[in-house]
């Protein structure tokens, strides 16, 4: 029985030294078992490492989710040391000296090796890609609890420009570990050739630095109205190149971020106030008293009406031929233009009952004189 049983013994290690493609079964048997262990518990050793990250994170921002952080990381995780610890335990094979054959300037081996490490660098990127998805998500959070637009619109930028930055890396990590390329010549060449494009593209760059200078300075921001040159409307969008603006006509403009920057901009958001101005040419025929008499009565209407307007002003600023003229300017709180425009009218309105009511006249064109309205909104 016992000789049986040595006999078998040796049977069976002489089975798994018996070498196949370069290498003993009893390595194909230890990879292939590790293999089993990667697959089996792949999905507890990612989470594990998901924890250990979140660790991490946690500490550099504060306020994280744990569950939604690993919903957005357990997936490349698990893809990632999948990857990686299949290729470790390929690792201990040998390559077959039958399989490696050459096409062109490079064999079978290095064309898998290149293969294996362009995977591995490319399942690592996506892994730091959600991974700042995920500090991307709890920055517009926070910034989502201030009244301020423009941290969300600074989270979108920095995001996506950190995205592209992680791309050129991987891409650079392929080139370098894959392919073996110098890229030390690679990105001396970038840069005379990131120069030229500076050069040529001289206006899209100084309208990236201005939208820089608008997101740091912030003149305005998004919701604000604004008007520059002749447009005036509300800001829905500021971009990396240009800011859109909807019109009071509501069209759609966008005008460029150097242009918001260097020219005169006015905020008109930020006003304290609204300014209204009537001009009123009254008949040279209109007597000393009725000027006087209606002057005050102007004044005392505008008080009753302290509800919307804040302070005025009421004076004979000059005498023409022919005609008084009479400035009537009232400021109202930045209330919304249609608002606005209703106190507007009723102040006009106003104006011409009280002219109707003591018998005032209006200086004719004929002689030089009309009523000139100069509203300023």
């Amino acid at each position: 029985m016992k000789k049986f049983k040595a006999t078998e013994y040796f049977r069976m290690g002489a089975f798994l030294n018996t070498v196949f493609l370069d290498n003993p079964i009893k390595s194909y048997l230890i990879v292939a078992c590790s293999l089993s262990l990667i697959f089996l518990f792949k999905r507890l050793l990612s989470r594990y490492l998901a924890g250990v990250l979140f660790a991490v994170v946690k500490r550099m921002v504060r306020g994280v989710d744990k569950p939604s952080f690993i919903k957005l990381v357990v997936s490349p995780l698990e893809v990632f040391m999948l990857v990686l610890l299949s290729l470790i335990a390929f690792n201990k094979l040998n390559f077959p000296t039958l399989l490696n054959v050459d096409i062109y300037k490079f064999s079978v081996r290095q064309f898998i090796d290149s293969i294996a490490t362009i995977v591995l660098i490319i399942v690592f990127i996506w892994l730091l890609l959600r991974i700042m998805d995920f500090v991307a998500m709890i920055l517009h959070h926070r910034a989502d609890q201030t009244a301020d637009a423009t941290d969300n619109q600074l989270v979108v930028f920095f995001k996506d420009f950190f995205k592209v930055v992680l791309v050129i890396f991987g891409i650079l990590l392929i080139l370098k570990f894959a392919f073996h390329y110098n890229i030390s010549n690679l990105l001396t060449g970038l840069s005379i050739a990131t120069a030229a494009i500076a050069l040529s593209t001289r206006e899209s760059l100084e309208n990236l630095i201005a939208s820089f200078i608008i997101f740091f300075d912030r003149p305005f921001t998004m919701g604000d109205q604004v008007k520059v040159h002749d447009i005036t409307g509300t800001v829905e969008r500021i971009g990396l190149r240009s800011t859109r603006i909807r019109t009071d006509q509501k069209t759609y403009v966008s005008v460029p971020n150097k242009q918001m920057v260097d020219s005169i901009l006015d905020n008109l958001s930020l006003r304290t106030q609204r300014r209204a101005f009537v001009q009123l040419k009254l008949h040279a025929d209109t007597s000393h008293d009725a000027v006087n008499q209606f002057i005050l009565r102007v004044k005392n209407y505008l008080t009753q009406r302290k509800d919307k307007v804040e302070n005025h002003t009421v004076f004979l600023a000059d005498i023409v031929e022919n005609a008084y003229i009479i400035n009537v300017e009232f400021f109202a709180a930045p209330i919304p233009v249609a608002d606005f425009n209703e106190l507007r009218q009723q102040v006009n309105l106003s104006l011409i009952n009280l002219m109707g009511e003591m018998n005032i006249k209006l200086a004719t064109r004929e002689e030089g004189s009309r009523l000139e309205p100069k509203q300023v909104v």
